[in-house]
């Protein structure tokens, strides 16, 4: 299942210029975008804001393939329902 929030973040990026890719895994959802020399610093500001949400980020960046940005959200445990313990009324 996608993570509700990086559905806004990818929004985001390709409004900043940038096109996206998308996978999720199986406790979090990652984003990798290439990022061309020609992005304005506007446009860097306001990707570097959108990718201080995510758990984790980054930027790689080498002479042969350019530089390559990315952020990673945990999926969150569900707030209600079986999360692998016993319910509280169940111990004694």
């Amino acid at each position: 299942m996608p993570c509700a929030c990086f559905g806004g973040t990818r929004g985001r990026l390709s409004a900043a210029g940038l096109t996206t890719r998308v996978e999720e895994h199986g406790h979090c959802t990652s984003i990798e975008a290439e990022v061309p020399e020609t992005l304005s610093a506007e446009s860097w500001r306001e990707v570097l804001e959108v990718v201080a949400e995510a758990d984790r980020f980054g930027l790689i960046a080498t002479n042969l393939n350019g530089r390559t940005l990315w952020a990673v959200v945990r999926k969150r445990v569900p707030a209600t329902g079986d999360v692998g313990g016993p319910a509280t009324s169940d111990r004694s």
